[in-house]
């Protein structure tokens, strides 16, 4: 191999990196071969954005082996794959995040999530990877859940320098080309790169991580206008008057200022429980089934990614166990039977101490409880049709179970 003049960069060397990360992660070549590279001598080691470009620091190339560079690419690209910009966008704006030094912390709890199953197996760690047991966290989890666990402070001293560009924390910077530059990839271009890598995981299972085969999993189900709409319903039902609120004496009331000698409570908002009655009768396709596993997790981030708060209740004519949410895809959906989830509700609202938020997802052919129950309700409708593409409506005797109007209904297409 040559070695280029002082200050370029050795694309030979970077390029030889790129091709030894494909060997190793096959399933990630789409990908990898689908970033252009750019040179810039204001990137740290190496950083993208949005538009699927990868900025590369010379002096980094120079003195780094090939075989960390390798993890460099896959670490990179990964960020892209699992679309941690417009995932840090949405936190950004949900939990009212702003500046820098959030971004950061968007940053490396973007590359926790990436760097706890990414390397071994033939690819080398980078030097200076950021990993949760540095932050005494531990492995398994998303960007949203890690982002919950740590503040800047001392054990992030030796991260300030992270920089991997908007493509990982949707902030952009002066030295990226933006929307308008050369040879960044447009929306349809970049989905159908992550489409073929989720052929390629979903293809051969065996051959990668569980975070990857979940994120593949994910990937066959883009999202859809309703998801957005169960997300605000279940969002503004957690946000109500009464939901996710109590009274502490930690915090006084500005009132008892007019009382003297009297402290009065202040109100405090804490985080929502939710419980998600699944639908698991006959009348529930499979899947069905594997959507509301899916939406179960969106539930999780409409609520700010408390997995704690959340739990799920199997029903079909009788309500199951009460999971409490770990990952979704670990929960069983048993059943199969009739349908009555009056059942789950009891059950839901059995639960010490009571949810604020009740989810239904349910194909609706069900008896509902009498009264209103003494929390907000969101119901997801699975719309029901037949094989020859009819619904239940085409049937004159067909009386539809409309759910109650106490509940806030979202229709699943």
């Amino acid at each position: 191999m040559t070695q280029d003049a002082p200050g370029t960069l050795d694309l030979d060397k970077l390029f030889a990196a790129r091709l030894h990360a494909a060997r190793v992660r096959p399933y990630l070549a789409t990908a990898l071969f689908a970033l252009h590279t750019v040179e810039s001598r204001r990137v740290p080691t190496m950083a993208v954005d949005r538009y699927w470009r990868c900025y590369v620091s010379p002096a980094f190339v120079d003195r780094t082996p090939v075989e960390e560079l390798a993890g460099v690419w896959v670490h990179e690209v990964s960020h892209l794959l699992r679309d941690h910009h417009g995932r840090s966008d949405r936190v950004a704006r949900e939990r009212g995040l702003t500046g820098p030094g959030e971004r950061l912390r968007m940053n490396i709890a973007a590359d926790l999530e990436i760097n706890d199953d990414v390397f071994g197996d033939g690819l080398l760690r980078p030097e200076g990877a950021v990993r949760p047991a540095s932050l005494l966290l531990s492995e398994g989890e998303l960007m949203e859940d890690y982002l919950r666990q740590f503040r800047l402070g001392p054990r992030t001293q030796t991260m300030i320098w992270l920089d991997c560009g908007s493509g990982a924390d949707g902030m952009e910077r002066e030295w990226e080309l933006g929307p308008d530059g050369a040879y960044g990839l447009s929306e349809r271009e970049r989905d159908a790169v992550r489409f073929r890598v989720a052929q390629g995981i979903s293809a051969r299972p065996g051959h990668a991580p569980q975070g990857w085969q979940r994120w593949a999993e994910e990937a066959f189900h883009p999202p859809q206008p309703w998801r957005e709409l169960l997300g605000a319903a279940v969002r503004s039902a957690a946000c109500g008057p009464g939901a996710g609120e109590d009274y502490t004496y930690g915090r006084p009331s500005r009132r008892s200022a007019g009382v003297p000698g009297v402290v009065l409570p202040s109100l405090r908002r804490r985080p929502p429980r939710v419980s998600v009655v699944i639908d698991t009768s006959g009348s529930v396709s499979d899947s069905e089934l594997g959507s509301a596993l899916l939406e179960v997790t969106a539930i999780s981030r409409a609520v700010g990614g408390r997995r704690d708060l959340v739990t799920v209740v199997p029903c079909d004519a009788a309500a199951r166990i009460a999971h409490p949410l770990c990952r979704a895809e670990g929960i069983p959906l048993v059943g199969g039977g009739g349908t009555d989830l009056r059942t789950g509700f009891a059950k839901a609202l059995r639960a010490r101490p009571g949810p604020d938020v009740i989810v239904v997802l349910t194909d609706g052919q069900t008896p509902w409880p009498d009264t209103r129950p003494p929390c907000r309700t969101v119901v997801g409708l699975f719309p029901r049709r037949h094989a020859d593409g009819s619904s239940d409506e085409d049937d004159p005797d067909y009386v539809p179970d409309s759910p109650p109007d106490w509940a806030r209904v979202v229709v699943i297409e």
